[in-house]
C-alpha cells in the first residue's frame, strides 16, 4: 500500500476509534450512572460530569485539530 494512503487511512480510523470510545465513556457516565440529568436538583456528581464533559470534549477537538492539520505526502 502507498505509504500517503497507509497513513490517511490510518488518521480516519484514529479518529473514529478515538470518537468512538469518547462517546461511549459519556454516554456510560451520563445515561447509564444518570449523572447527565438534573432530578429536582444541581449535584455536585452533574457538576462533575459536565466539567469533565466540557474539557474531554476540547481536547478530543484539539487532538483531531491537530492530527488532521499535517500535510500527508501522496508523492512517495
Amino acid at each position: 500500500m502507498e505509504p500517503g494512503v497507509k497513513e490517511y487511512l490510518i488518521r480516519i480510523l484514529n479518529t473514529l476509534s478515538l470518537g468512538l470510545l469518547w462517546m461511549a465513556i459519556n454516554s456510560t457516565a451520563g445515561i447509564m450512572y444518570d449523572l447527565a440529568f438534573v432530578h429536582d436538583k444541581l449535584t455536585l456528581g452533574n457538576l462533575l460530569f459536565y466539567g469533565w464533559f466540557l474539557i474531554s470534549l476540547t481536547a478530543f477537538l484539539w487532538y483531531i485539530i491537530r492530527l488532521w492539520r499535517k500535510p500527508i505526502d501522496f508523492e512517495n
